[in-house]
C-alpha cells in the first residue's frame, strides 16, 4: 500500500475510491454505499502523491486544476463530498482536548488571516470581486446575489429556483430590519447593488451601498440609474472604516451581506464600532455571514491562495463578544444550516452548464479552479463545520417589536407583493 493509500483507508469507509498511479497500479478503498459516491481518479505523475501529502486540500487543488489530478468516474464534486461525508462534523464519538501541538498549529495559521488594513483589503476585494462581472452573470441569480439563499421548500415547493430562492432572502432579511419608509439604510458590502435596490423598491427606504469592488460599483449604478433611483440608492466606492471616520450622518439600518467574512479578526471590534457610531440611536442592523459550528479556526491554503484572501469565517463567539464590547444587543440570531448548500450545489450546475462560456473568458485552470472551490465550498456546509448565521443587533432594547411574529409577518407580506 502506498503513502497515500495509508492515509485514504482511514479516510474512505463508505462509498469507494479507485486511485491509478502513474506506473499504472491500482488502489481501491471504501465500498459502494447508498449516499456515497463511487469515484475514479488517476495520477499523472509520482510528484502528485507527495503535493497531496504535504497540504492534501492545497495539493489536491492544485493537481487537479493543473490537469495532473485526472478524475476518471465521477466529479470533482463527487470527489469531496466522497471525503468529507466519510469524516462528517457531526459524526459523534468521544471527544479529547486539542494537543498542544494542534493549539500551536492553528494559531500559526490563523496569524495568516489576522491582518486586513484598509489598502490590503481593496486589494483582497479586487482578487475576487473584480475578476470580470460576466463571471458572475453566468452562474448567479438574475439579481447577482452571491450570497447564501433562503430555502423555504415547504412554502415553495421541491422545485424552487435559485431565482426564488433568492428572492426569499431578501424578503426574510427585509422583515428582519423591521423598516418604515423614508428611513435611512446603509448596506455595507453592497455587491452588485440587488440588496439596496430591493429594499427601496419594496419597503420605500433610502439606501448607501458601499463596496471595494471597482466592478461590483460599476454594475450597481448602472442598474440605480435605469431604475431611475439614482437619488435615492446611490453607491460608493469606499471603506466603512472610512465611512465612520467622516460625517456621512447617522443610519436608521444598517445590512450586511456575506462582507464580514472580509473584515478579520483584529477588525472584528473596529467592525462593530464603527457600526454602532453609524447607527441612529434606536437602529437596527442584521448581519448575515458564513459562520464556524465550532470554535475559532483557520482558513484553509486553497481558499486562502485562490479565492479569498485576507478571508476568514468567524465563529459564533469571537462575533458576540466583539459586537459585546460597543453596546449593541443581539436581538435575534438565526443559524441556517443547509442553504448554503443548496444553494452553491445550483452555482456548481451553472458553472458545468457554462464550462465553454468560462473557460473562453478564462482558461480550463480557472475552470477547474472555480470548480474545485465551488465543490469544496458545498461539502463544507453539507458535511463539514460551516453554516450561516443571521444576527439581528439594537442599539435599544425597546426599537423592535417584543415577539418575532413581526417577521414572518412582514416576510409573508414582502413575498406576496414580490411574487
Amino acid at each position: 500500500m502506498s503513502i497515500l493509500g495509508k492515509f485514504l483507508h482511514n479516510v474512505v469507509e463508505k462509498g469507494s475510491l479507485r486511485i491509478t498511479h502513474a506506473d499504472g497500479s491500482i488502489e481501491q478503498f471504501g465500498a459502494s454505499a447508498d449516499g456515497f459516491p463511487d469515484i475514479g481518479i488517476r495520477l499523472a505523475d509520482k510528484a502528485v502523491v507527495r503535493q497531496i501529502l504535504l497540504d492534501p486540500r492545497l495539493g489536491a487543488a492544485e493537481a487537479y486544476m493543473d490537469g495532473r489530478l485526472i478524475i476518471e468516474q465521477g466529479d470533482v464534486m463527487g470527489l469531496v463530498q466522497l471525503l468529507r461525508a466519510n469524516r462528517p462534523f457531526e459524526r459523534g464519538g468521544t471527544l479529547r482536548k486539542p494537543s498542544g501541538l494542534r493549539k500551536f498549529r492553528d494559531a500559526a495559521a490563523a496569524s495568516l488571516d489576522r491582518v486586513n488594513l484598509p489598502g490590503r483589503a481593496r486589494s483582497n476585494v479586487a482578487h475576487h470581486y473584480d475578476i470580470g462581472n460576466p463571471l458572475y452573470e453566468l452562474f448567479l441569480d438574475e439579481d447577482m446575489q452571491y450570497s447564501c439563499a433562503y430555502w423555504d421548500f415547504a412554502r415553495r415547493g421541491p422545485d424552487m429556483t435559485l431565482e426564488q430562492a433568492q428572492q426569499d432572502k431578501k424578503a426574510h432579511i427585509a422583515a428582519k430590519l423591521d423598516l418604515k419608509p423614508g428611513q435611512r439604510v446603509l448596506d455595507i458590502g453592497c455587491g452588485w447593488g440587488g440588496m439596496a435596490l430591493y429594499l427601496h423598491r419594496h419597503c420605500g427606504v433610502e439606501v448607501l451601498g458601499i463596496t471595494l469592488s471597482e466592478e461590483q460599483l460599476r454594475k450597481a449604478r448602472e442598474r440605480a440609474s435605469e431604475a431611475g433611483v439614482s437619488e435615492t440608492v446611490k453607491f460608493e466606492l469606499i471603506d466603512y472604516r472610512d465611512l465612520a471616520a467622516r460625517d456621512a450622518g447617522r443610519f436608521d439600518r444598517i445590512v450586511s451581506v456575506g462582507m464580514f467574512e472580509h473584515v478579520g479578526t483584529p477588525q472584528f471590534e473596529t467592525f462593530f464600532r464603527c457600526c454602532a457610531n453609524l447607527m441612529t440611536d434606536d437602529g437596527v442592523m442584521l448581519l448575515h455571514t458564513i459562520g464556524r459550528m465550532g470554535g475559532p479556526g483557520t482558513t484553509d491554503a486553497f481558499t486562502r491562495k485562490y479565492i479569498f484572501p485576507g478571508g476568514y469565517i468567524p465563529a459564533l463567539s469571537e462575533t458576540l463578544v466583539a459586537s459585546e464590547k460597543y453596546r449593541l444587543i443581539a436581538t435575534d440570531i438565526e443559524t441556517w444550516r443547509l442553504h448554503y448548500a443548496h444553494t452553491l450545489r445550483e452555482w456548481y450546475r451553472r458553472t458545468l452548464h457554462n464550462r465553454e462560456k468560462i473557460t473562453a473568458l478564462y482558461d480550463e485552470r480557472f475552470f477547474r479552479m472555480w470548480s474545485f472551490y465551488l465543490a469544496g465550498a458545498t461539502a463544507a456546509f453539507e458535511y463539514g463545520g460551516m453554516c450561516n448565521y443571521q444576527i439581528q443587533f439594537s442599539r435599544n432594547r425597546r426599537t423592535l417589536p417584543l415577539t418575532r411574529d413581526y417577521i414572518g409577518e412582514q416576510e409573508s407580506y414582502l413575498i406576496r407583493q414580490s411574487g
